[in-house]
């Protein structure tokens, strides 16, 4: 790769607390925490990480360095952050080149996990490699109990087509069983990790609950037109339309089927459904009832403190997904961290696999190094996106059908 297209934000607080000098010769040493971060600044995948990567890494950032930093007992004092940005313009090999880079020439001392799917599969391996630990975050993958057990430093937090497939079709039944929804149901999905991991799910719990599949089609990652793929779908009549989509891909859709006057019982997309800018672009009163994947409460005192604080520094809302989630995992390393005490990456990988963490999402712990019931679906409910799927989650809101776009 060019390393012009390499190019290094170094981002560093010099503010550190007034601590006594411990006599510690090393302390003299540490100046600061060396965090890397890859994620997409253009490309297909740039406005995702724009609203879901990059605002919840300089979040953590500002507010662990205005605490002093993050306090490591071998050093006897608070050290900050120096975080270190790479754009790997949607590129999968740009994402392992830079993940080296950091490794090597960088010396980072932790890397924030990459930003979609297959960049964090591609990246799995270099993590390993050199000892890190990987939090993966916007990474949906039925692997991730595999990828555990084969590289014990990966975490995987968002789920897998499987499971969240299985969520999604238990609500489907529910409301078919209501007289909501009918049994007709149309799939496409992008031809990428995500889309491919939710379809594969999807597709078997569909069959399973014996609903009728009119439609089960992909297409290309970065496809501009998805107007044939709307009116294809609009001919075969289905009451529930599902789409694994990236954000692209889910804006398009959406203002596609309104042209086209596409009006199923359900329509669900996939990433980007619970952006605010997806609301705003649209309005509130036209994206009522539209369903998508991922969920969150977001009404709690805690998380309604972390909106507050997001909007404060970035000028926005964070999605209602997977931006939590994200968020949610640095407060876990930082614990991890400080609970070790040290830099010392092999104990903060044990101390993940083992401890109890205090999130924004709630007490955390992972289970074989994944994240358990994870949010499955969510839906734009005056003005909020919530999370519906599975219902028996905490927060859980009961679903709606979908009124004719406005």
């Amino acid at each position: 790769m060019h390393t012009r297209f390499l190019k290094a934000v170094a981002i560093a607080s010099a503010t550190l607390l007034p601590l006594a000098w411990q006599g510690n010769a090393h302390a003299e040493e540490i100046k600061s925490i060396r965090i890397g971060a890859v994620a997409p600044k253009t490309g297909p995948l740039a406005g995702g990480a724009a609203m879901t990567q990059w605002p919840n890494i300089r979040l953590w950032v500002d507010q662990t360095n205005k605490a002093g930093g993050i306090m490591l007992k071998s050093v006897g004092k608070r050290v900050p952050v120096e975080l270190i940005e790479y754009d790997d313009r949607t590129n999968n090999e740009d994402t392992v080149k830079a993940i080296e880079r950091l490794a090597t020439q960088d010396k980072a001392d932790f890397i924030i996990a990459p930003y979609a799917t297959a960049a964090n599969l591609a990246a799995a391996p270099v993590f390993a490699k050199y000892g890190y630990p990987q939090l993966a975050v916007n990474s949906v993958t039925d692997r991730g109990p595999e990828l555990g057990k084969r590289w014990p430093n990966s975490f995987w937090l968002l789920g897998g087509g499987s499971g969240m497939g299985k969520d999604l079709v238990v609500m489907l039944k529910k409301m078919q069983g209501e007289g909501k929804v009918g049994n007709v149901v149309a799939v496409s999905f992008v031809a990428d990790g995500f889309g491919l991991d939710m379809a594969n799910g999807t597709r078997k719990a569909l069959k399973d609950a014996g609903f009728k599949v009119v439609y089960d089609k992909s297409y290309p990652l970065g496809t501009q037109d998805l107007s044939p793929v709307i009116n294809e779908v609009k001919a075969l009549n289905p009451d529930v339309f599902l789409a694994f989509s990236y954000p692209p891909d889910t804006f398009g859709l959406t203002e596609q089927a309104r042209i086209a006057g596409f009006n199923p019982k359900v329509f669900h997309t996939g990433v980007g459904t619970p952006f605010p800018d997806y609301r705003d672009r649209f309005g509130s009163a036209t994206v009522e009832g539209v369903m998508g994947t991922g969920g969150w409460d977001p009404s709690t005192p805690r998380m309604q403190a972390y909106i507050e604080a997001h909007k404060a520094l970035n000028g926005k809302e964070p999605d209602g997904w997977a931006s939590s989630v994200t968020y949610a995992s640095l407060e876990m390393l930082t614990q991890a961290i400080e609970r070790v005490g040290s830099l010392d990456r092999k104990a903060v990988v044990k101390e993940l696999q083992t401890g109890s963490f205090d999130t924004v999402l709630g007490p955390f712990q992972f289970k074989d190094n994944v994240r358990q019931q994870p949010w499955a679906v969510g839906q734009w409910q005056n003005g909020v996106f919530r999370g519906v799927a599975p219902h028996d989650k905490t927060g859980a809101v009961d679903p709606v059908a979908k009124q004719a776009w406005k």
